[in-house]
């Protein structure tokens, strides 16, 4: 019978402490045992049943040494965030998001950029992939080769760990991808697999015929239909079939075995040791398999994750977790916690449905889509945070329910069709410059690639030499960043985005690229348009001031504390997007014309909230007289009562 997690702390107290030259480090690591231990053995017994007894104990060995390992500086910082358990959700939060080779070369280059960094206010940096991949193709670095070593032509796992230290001095918190989903086929794991070692051939679903697999893909989609048909796939050296979601060399790995389990708590600890704050779990929607689904979002995902968590608690309090699902908004609120687990998952997920909804709304000047999947998205516990963003490294897939569409008064596969053909630049009076991204007839899904600054016009402004063209461009991104700064959570700011960087065709020469048009908006960084942000008169300039200004007025706003949520108001002009957001400080109100044209907004809509208002991003007086206030084209406003601090 497996103990009781009480029990099972108090027997192995008296052997902990001998692990310990220091009593101050054994009563540490005890009383977050204590506190945290009786969650991650609930969930290992939730998923692994009568096998949890061992594995936890196992598991506490591991987190003694991980705990032996963790430099000073780290724990100090653990003792900090103790103190501070919201340090995510504070509203100078703001992070930058990053390809390392391509903003620095290298990772010790990073350090010459950090007074960039700096300047922008950036507290948090997204490294996006840089443990070791596969050699060849490796889905953008997604494909791991190796958990424990970084991609020689970046550095070594020494200067990663000198990094992290260099950006702590300076503030900023360190993020990295951690994939849980699969490993390369090169992974030692799946070499041993190959070569027909049974226990690692257990870390993976492996199948000698098709009977099982067949069964399975009766009811699972396909990711990358265009050059990876199909779960699938034939590993001749091994004589059978693995499962391989995403690309033929990415192997699925198969949580259900719990040696799997204690692999990642190992990485976990290993990584934080080494000055990563931030976990990135990439594809985690994935990594749980039933027969008869989708093999998405299973219950057995949510309840791994607590576990996870709950172990690197123990030795690093100081980490956070961000779950990468892009899934339905009634699926994503479960990594950040619900019913029982509420708030004990992830500390942070993506909103994506507010990135789709900003493009949606952008293309069809009209915000009752965006107002209708807001007023639909369920509340996040008060203790987790979004990540919110305009654009990132990926695709846009439009992520936009039938439901909404419909209580929008809109067909959702007429409207998705729409977008993906206005972003493609194909529909009159498109002013985008966008790829199609993995067509899928079957399904009708046409996602699309493209920095935001082409998405948005400037590419095409810029081509037909239109200044006015060009200043609308450079309106649309202000707007779009103008949201994200002021719906509450971690702005992400994409590499390049602050100065409107535009797409970059060169991937088409490249053969390890050429196949995946998602590297046109990951390009490499411009330093010399960079050189030229402080300049009005340059694109740069404009771009660069103009968000600059809206970071600078979100850090001296409280009620930007991520604590609060964003509330959506049915909006008298459906140009406007109203929303507001309720502090003990106050409420801020905030305003977004999503059209090209001048927008009237009626002053009864606002007198209810105060009676004289500031302009929070330019600390103008808003006279709330007459019967209405004009917004400029895709003009933006954040209205405080006068008397309020901001």
């Amino acid at each position: 019978m497996t103990p009781d997690p009480s029990q099972l702390t108090a027997a192995q107290s008296a052997r902990l402490r001998l692990a310990f030259d220091d009593d101050r480090d054994a009563d540490t690591f005890l009383a977050r045992l204590d506190r945290y231990g009786p969650e991650l053995l609930e969930s290992l017994q939730a998923v692994y049943g009568e096998a949890a007894g061992e594995l936890y104990q196992r598991l506490t060995d591991a987190l003694v040494l991980g705990t032996h390992e963790r430099p000073q500086g780290l724990k100090r910082l653990d003792e900090a965030r103790l103190l501070r358990p919201d340090w995510l959700q504070q509203e100078d939060a703001l992070g930058y998001v990053a390809y390392t080779d391509r903003f620095a070369g290298t990772l010790k280059g990073i350090k010459a950029h950090l007074p960039y960094l700096k300047e922008l206010g950036v507290s948090y940096l997204h490294l996006m992939p840089l443990l070791l991949p596969r050699e060849g193709e490796n889905d953008g670095g997604y494909a791991v080769a190796d958990f424990r070593a970084v991609r020689p032509d970046l550095g070594s796992m020494q200067d990663l760990s000198d990094l992290g230290r260099e950006l702590r001095g300076q503030g900023i918190s360190l993020c990295l991808d951690l994939v849980l989903n699969h490993v390369a086929q090169e992974h030692e794991w799946a070499k041993r697999a190959q070569a027909g070692e049974a226990k690692y051939q257990a870390y993976f679903h492996m199948y000698q015929g098709r009977e099982q697999p067949d069964a399975y893909e009766r009811t699972l989609p396909e990711v990358f239909p265009d050059f990876a048909p199909g779960n699938f796939s034939w590993n001749e050296a091994s004589g059978r079939w693995v499962w391989t979601t995403f690309n033929t060399y990415q192997w699925d790995l198969n949580w259900g075995n719990s040696e799997v389990f204690l692999e990642f708590v190992e990485i976990l600890t290993y990584l934080a040791n080494r000055g990563v704050e931030i976990f990135r779990l990439d594809a985690i929607a994935f990594i749980w398999k039933r027969l008869g689904t989708d093999s998405q979002n299973q219950p057995e995902v949510h309840v791994l994750t607590r576990a996870l968590r709950a172990a690197l608690r123990i030795v690093a309090p100081a980490v956070a977790f961000k779950a990468e699902a892009i899934v339905a908004p009634s699926d994503l609120i479960s990594y950040l916690g619900r019913g029982a687990h509420h708030g004990q998952l992830s500390d942070m997920a993506y909103h994506n449905s507010l990135m789709v909804q900003l493009w949606s709304s952008l293309a069809s000047r009209d915000v009752r889509l965006f107002e209708q999947a807001l007023l639909n998205f369920p509340p996040k516990p008060g203790n987790t945070t979004w990540g919110v963003y305009v654009r990132c490294h990926d695709d846009i897939g439009w992520a936009i329910s039938d439901h909404d569409a419909a209580q929008a008064g809109l067909s959702g596969p007429d409207h998705r069709r729409f977008l993906s053909d206005f972003y493609a630049g194909e529909y009159p009076g498109s002013f985008a410059s966008g790829l199609v991204f993995q067509h899928n007839p079957r399904t009708g899904d046409r996602r699309i690639s493209g920095s935001a600054a082409s998405l948005a016009g400037l590419e095409r402004a810029q081509a037909l030499g239109d200044g006015a063209a060009e200043t609308l461009a450079i309106q649309r991104l202000l707007l779009l960043h103008a949201v994200t700064l002021g719906f509450g959570g971690v702005p992400l700011l994409y590499m390049g985005d602050e100065l409107a960087i535009l797409n970059d065709y060169s991937f088409e020469g490249d053969p390890l690229q050429a196949a995946d048009n998602r590297w046109v908006h990951r390009p490499a960084m411009d330093w010399d348009r960079a050189e030229k942000r402080q300049d009005p008169g340059t694109q740069a300039g404009r771009m660069y001031g103009g968000l600059r200004q809206l970071i600078r007025a979100r850090k001296r706003l409280p009620h930007l504390h991520a604590s609060v949520e964003s509330e959506v108001f049915r909006s008298p002009n459906p140009a406007v997007l109203f929303l507001a957001r309720r502090h003990p400080v106050g409420t801020l109100l905030g305003l977004y014309n999503f059209s090209e044209q001048p927008q009237p907004f009626p002053v009864a809509a606002l007198t209810p909230h105060f009676g004289r208002a500031t302009d929070a991003i330019s600390g103008r007086s808003v006279p709330l007289v007459g019967e209405s206030i004009t917004l400029a084209p895709y003009g933006r406003l954040w209205l405080i009562d006068e008397k309020t601090p901001g």
